[in-house]
């Protein structure tokens, strides 16, 4: 099920076949001007040596495992951009839904953008994914939030499973009576969600990695059993994971070998076909802590593109 693609997103979405992918979902780098790294460490008890404090006071040592990421700094950002946007517009099948998940520095040149391409009726919501967690600013309102628009190809006919909808509780359940309470409603254009945790379980060590929860909800209402769903900037792989759990097929697209690797090891109980892969998965280097190492992953096709 699905495929994870080594390569320059433009160049492959040109090889895709038009109006042939259900949903695209892309979350792309923010144009924030920093360099967005993760760094991996592992603790030890050291009793003598150690850096970190834990519980009852013990003394635990910190091991650096690896350090991975990107420089987000694009000069022309929405020239980097608007090619790959019009290819994702041509691969859409015509009942299919687009998804920009991007920040506030980007959004409001990217909807422009968008609405130039899809036009402006097929713009059908502008998501608020919010959540509260990290520093916060002494200068100004802290930044707690990111944007995802959503255009539908043909704004008077796509996927929209309503049911599908997960609930979430009433803020004040007091009001609406036991039994709505214990039903709960269903969300609005304003998700709060938390990121994902440096303890969870679900953290890759990828940097900029986004919930599954928020990718799950959007492959439930807005794509059925059997779609195609696509990722061209696919980092961690999230998408590639909640389609695969919901029975979806999926094509993910990255030229960052680190990327490659996690997707892979992530995915690997899917059996992704791997293309252009195996090569870069052989060259990264074998880090004993690092969840990506080359050894773990295992690849069980490679075929060039």
């Amino acid at each position: 099920m699905g495929r994870i693609i080594y390569g320059d997103n433009l160049e492959v979405l040109q090889s895709l076949e038009t109006e042939s992918v259900d949903l695209i979902y892309i979350d792309p780098p923010f144009n924030t001007g920093k360099r967005q790294t993760r760094t991996r460490i592992r603790t030890i008890r050291d009793d003598r040596n150690g850096d970190r404090t834990g519980f009852q006071g013990r003394r635990y040592r910190t091991i650096k495992l690896s350090t991975s990421g990107y420089d987000d700094r694009f000069d022309d950002y929405l020239g980097f951009l608007e090619p790959r946007m019009l290819e994702a517009h041509r691969v859409l099948r015509s009942d299919g839904s687009f998804f920009l998940h991007v920040d506030y520095r980007e959004v409001h040149y990217c909807k422009v953008m968008l609405d130039g391409i899809f036009g402006r009726a097929s713009f059908l919501n502008e998501i608020i994914w919010a959540y509260d967690y990290g520093a916060r600013s002494k200068s100004r309102w802290s930044a707690k939030h990111d944007n995802i628009l959503w255009y539908a190809k043909n704004p008077d006919e796509y996927t929209f499973n309503f049911d599908e909808m997960d609930r979430i509780p009433y803020m004040a359940p007091g009001l609406v009576g036991k039994e709505k309470a214990a039903r709960g409603k269903t969300p609005t254009d304003v998700w709060w969600h938390t990121i994902v945790a440096p303890n969870s379980k679900e953290k890759t060590g990828y940097a900029t990695q986004k919930p599954l929860g928020v990718l799950t909800r959007i492959v439930r209402v807005h794509s059925n059993p059997g779609d195609l769903l696509l990722d061209f900037f696919a980092g961690s792989g999230t998408l590639g994971e909640a389609a695969g759990r919901l029975g979806r097929d999926f094509i993910l697209i990255d030229n960052n070998p680190q990327a490659i690797a996690v997707i892979t090891h992530r995915l690997r109980e899917y059996g992704p076909e791997l293309i252009n892969c195996e090569q870069v998965l052989e060259r990264l280097e074998v880090d004993d802590g690092a969840p990506w190492q080359a050894r773990l992953l295992e690849p069980r096709g490679s075929r060039e593109l």
